[in-house]
């Protein structure tokens, strides 16, 4: 049976055409469903029985239901949601100054192999549709009782590896009759899929992009992330710069630093020669220690000295505030763990 959630509203109003109902109806499903957020079709009291009957017959809602919940002593929440076919994925919702902002994933698993990412080792299973990205947001809104503000496509999966599902996605968590969160309330993180970032830059929205580069040399990155064997730097940032000459958008560089490996002068250095004179910025990231990764997190000095040179030398470098240290709040974690739990 088909998602009614995997649909934007222009082609949900395609499919009401098709079972013989006016397309308007399709604005009055939309703020049933993101709006007011109701569970069943039969919720929906200014539509005819006849054509909740009928949505009854050719669509689902897909309403997960939460397997497990951690919270962390910070406000932090992890939570495993079912996604009605047995498997299962991860959302993380964070408490910000800002407001509350929600970590999607759009792959049930991941192909990317990163070496200090918790889904490494979790076999991919397959893409989520947009309707399933979708409803991660709504859930956790349901939960809490609250309306999140901002989205980033952090979970499990790489986004540009689900390309179409997350443009998808992006739009209707986008419409104003959707979700209405603001496109630049939205980041999306890869990576390095090169030609998705050309698509992306073609896109025309406002969402900001987070690449992930964890070094700035080809073989330190390869050994951190094998898809750096298919798009090596002189490819990524090549492609960084022509986004940014197309969009005028500023990237976000995404660095997760690794004790003896990534976090020391000669890697800040060559850092800044790689990343001068493109509009930027820095997400420094203190890395989770994993089960059987052979990476740790980098020393604070370290942390420290490495931001306080970045922006000694112009490159707009951050530190990321740490979260939900105390509950696997790590890409993956809960994921694995409840997977470790099956088997035993």
């Amino acid at each position: 049976m088909k998602n009614i959630k995997d649909y934007n509203l222009e082609e949900l109003k395609e499919e009401l055409e098709q079972i013989g109902e006016k397309k308007y109806r399709a604005e009055q499903i939309f703020k049933w469903l993101y709006i007011d957020k109701v569970k069943e079709f039969d919720e929906m009291t200014n539509l005819s029985l006849e054509l909740r009957n009928k949505l009854k017959e050719n669509y689902s809602m897909c309403n997960y239901k939460i397997l497990r919940k951690q919270e962390a002593s910070d406000g932090t929440k992890k939570y495993l949601f079912d996604v009605l076919d047995g498997n299962a994925i991860e959302s993380v919702l964070m408490q910000y100054h800002h407001g509350k902002t929600i970590c999607v994933s759009s792959q049930i698993g991941c192909k990317m192999g990163c070496k200090f990412c918790a889904s490494t080792g979790i076999q991919f299973v397959r893409n989520l549709t947009a309707g399933e990205i979708v409803e991660q947001i709504i859930a956790v809104e349901q939960d809490i009782n609250d309306k999140i503000s901002n989205v980033v496509f952090m979970g499990i999966g790489e986004p540009f590896d689900n390309y179409d599902n997350v443009m998808r996605a992006i739009r209707i968590i986008n419409h104003q009759k959707g979700l209405n969160i603001g496109a630049r309330h939205i980041s999306i993180s890869t990576s390095g899929l090169v030609p998705r970032i050309y698509d992306f830059a073609n896109e025309e929205l406002q969402c900001t992009l987070s690449i992930s580069l964890h070094s700035s040399n080809n073989e330190k990155r390869s050994s951190m992330m094998p898809v750096n064997n298919r798009y090596p730097i002189e490819e990524l940032m090549q492609a960084c710069k022509d986004y940014i000459a197309k969009t005028n958008k500023r990237i976000s560089f995404e660095y997760a630093l690794a004790k003896d490996n990534n976090d020391n002068l000669d890697d800040a250095k060559e850092l800044v020669h790689l990343l001068k004179g493109m509009l930027c910025h820095v997400n420094l990231i203190p890395i989770n220690k994993i089960e059987n990764g052979s990476y740790t997190k980098s020393t604070n000095e370290n942390i420290i000295k490495f931001r306080d040179y970045l922006n000694e030398k112009g490159i707009v470098a951050t530190i990321r505030r740490e979260l939900g240290s105390d509950i696997d709040a790590a890409c993956g974690q809960l994921r694995r763990k409840n997977l470790k739990n099956q088997e035993e």
